[in-house]
This record gives structure tokens, C-alpha cells and sequence, in this order.
């Protein structure tokens, strides 16, 4: 009855197994730059992942007008990324052509009256193209800004392969619809004000502490789905909506940490918050859709006599959540 279960852990296993964390370019592809102008006409462009490759040729990636120049004849000194001027300030008709087959790229641009503007740009055919015009703190209206944020959430959750498998550990030690939903629901809510509290600034963010902490909740909650009806029964059995929300609050300082990396709109904030939300939620909730219409699926069809799997699947679950937290332990140090 929980092959459905089984199916997931074992997707997410085989998409998950590899990377440390859940979140870097190689698994979300998509990358970060900054492009700020440090004087008139001329414009630092700052490549944020070391993973993403080298432009070697920036002429290719610049409006015509626009040439690459040296920037130590400047006096900048630059890990990742060029310096380049324009006859003529960018403007809002110009894009830049990054040479990168990828998802998309996020950019952040700081404009020299002081203003900024930051954009999700999707890639196609081994490149990004970049609109200038979007990158404007008012150049995005409410309209894009929504589907951008909402599409970014919800390509967010379903590539955060430790936030399905927590939830996936709750559908595991919960029984009966009702339980069910109080208990994703607090999860919910729970991730949901941390999320914003902390993309907010309210509360600080530190990545690794927080990735390994939310690799070993999973391993907790699969020790919890192994005992489960051996013995008296714990606060987890018991109350499994109070745990989830605790839990959550962690998973939503992970959502933060991601949209951390994104950047939010100058002119947008609270819209981009609402629907890069809403978005984790639209994907949280097709995840659980689709394993309980295949589990639903599997028992219609009475042909598949299966012995109890639960104790198996919590420690399938915990062995791949202790592989990631002790792969986590070592970025908390630097090493």
C-alpha cells in the first residue's frame, strides 16, 4: 500500500543523490550576476556562481556601441566577470547575451543614481538573453513580476529535493485524510512566516547551518516512521501538525536562503515575496496530489500484495538524509 511512497523517495533519490546542496546552479541551473554601473557609460558585469563557465568573449555578450575594457587599467580588480563602457549609457532597448545554456539567470543591477532593479531571465538554445528594460526599478510590471516569482517558487520546491522529502515523511507518519492535511497545513503556515520574516530582514540567514539542519529533520522525522507502533507513542505520533510547524519554520529559513540568492524588486517587494509563496505552495501541492493519486491508483487496482513497507521507507529516507547532512557539515566551516 505505500509503493507510492516508495516511488518517491526512490525519484527523489535518484535526482537528489549527488549534489551537497539541493539548491546550487548544477541542480536549479540558474545562475547569478550583478551588472553595476560604477560611472557613466561604464558598467562592472560580476558572475556570482563559480560553477557557471568563463565568458571569453564579452564582445559577443554586449550591444554594439558597448566594448569590453581592462580593469586593471582602471583599478578594479575583478575574480569573475569584465568591465566594460558604452558610447552611450545602456538603455532600456539594449540586451546583453550571456553564452550559457541554462535554465535562466537571475540578475541584479545597481544603477549609479542609486536605484536598482533585479530580473528573472529564462535560457534557450545555449543562451540568456538579458532586457535591459526589466532590470529598471520600475522597468517590471505587477503583471510579470507575479509570473516570474510564482515560476521561480514553484521551480524551487520541486528541484528542493529535502523539502519533498520532508513532506513525503510526514504523508508517511500520518494516518487518514484529515490528520493529513492539519499536518501539511501547519508546515505550511510554519515555512511561510519564516519565509518572510527572513527575506524581509527580520531574521538572518546563514546557509549551511540551516542546509544541514534541514537534512538532519529529515533524519528525525524518518527515526520516527521506523518506530512508529513500537512502544508507547511520541509527541510525533501523537501530534504530528505541532512538529511539522516546528520543522517548517527551519524549511522556510531554506526557502528564504534561496530567495536570498534570487534578490527581490526594488519596486516590488511584498508582490514578489506573495507569489514566490505562492508559488512553493503550487508546487508543494502538486507533489503531494500526485503521490496520493498514485497511491490511490495502486490499492484500485488489488493486484499488489506488498508486506508492510513503512519501516523500510523511513530508513530509505533517513539513509539519503544523513548522506546529505554529513555532506553539509563541512561548508558550516568553511572547508
Amino acid at each position: 500500500m505505500r509503493a507510492a511512497w516508495a516511488c518517491g523517495i526512490l525519484a527523489c533519490g535518484l535526482t537528489g543523490a549527488s549534489p551537497v546542496l539541493a539548491h546550487d546552479v548544477d541542480v536549479t541551473s540558474v545562475a547569478r550576476v550583478f551588472l553595476d554601473e560604477i560611472a557613466e557609460g561604464r558598467y562592472l558585469l560580476s558572475v556570482v556562481d563559480a560553477k557557471v563557465p568563463r565568458i571569453t568573449d564579452p564582445r559577443a555578450v554586449l550591444p554594439a556601441r558597448c566594448t569590453p575594457v581592462a580593469a586593471e587599467d582602471i583599478g578594479i580588480r575583478v575574480l569573475s566577470g569584465f568591465v566594460f563602457e558604452c558610447e552611450t549609457p545602456l538603455e532600456a532597448g539594449d540586451v546583453l547575451t550571456l553564452p550559457w545554456s541554462l535554465a535562466g539567470v537571475v540578475v541584479l543591477a545597481r544603477w549609479a543614481d542609486g536605484s536598482a532593479g533585479s530580473g528573472y531571465f529564462r535560457g534557450g538554445r545555449g543562451v540568456v538573453p538579458v532586457a535591459l528594460g526589466d532590470l529598471r526599478a520600475n522597468g517590471a510590471s505587477l503583471f510579470r513580476v507575479a509570473g516570474t516569482y510564482l515560476r521561480l517558487g514553484t521551480e524551487h520546491i520541486l528541484l528542493g529535493i529535502d523539502h519533498l522529502l520532508f513532506v513525503l515523511g510526514l504523508m508517511l507518519l500520518v494516518r487518514g485524510f484529515v490528520p493529513l492535511v492539519k499536518t501539511i497545513t501547519a508546515f505550511t503556515l510554519a515555512h511561510s512566516v519564516t519565509l518572510a520574516a527572513s527575506a524581509l530582514g527580520y531574521i538572518p540567514i546563514h546557509r549551511a547551518p540551516i542546509e544541514a539542519a534541514i537534512a538532519l529533520s529529515i533524519v528525525l522525522l524518518a527515526r520516527e516512521i521506523v518506530v512508529a507502533g513500537r512502544g508507547p507513542a511520541h509527541l510525533t505520533h501523537r501530534k504530528p501538525w505541532l512538529v511539522a510547524f516546528v520543522f517548517g519554520l527551519l524549511h522556510g529559513l531554506g526557502f528564504a536562503g534561496a530567495l536570498g540568492d534570487i534578490g527581490l524588486p526594488e519596486s516590488a517587494i511584498p508582490s514578489a515575496l506573495l507569489f514566490f509563496n505562492l508559488g512553493v505552495e503550487a508546487g508543494q501541492l502538486a507533489f503531494v496530489l500526485v503521490l496520493l493519486l498514485v497511491h490511490r491508483l495502486l490499492l484500485a487496482t488489488k493486484r499488489l500484495q506488498l508486506p508492510k513497507l513503512d519501516p523500510f521507507l523511513g530508513y530509505a529516507l533517513g539513509a539519503l538524509a544523513t548522506m546529505w547532512f554529513f555532506d553539509r557539515l563541512p561548508s558550516i566551516w568553511g572547508a
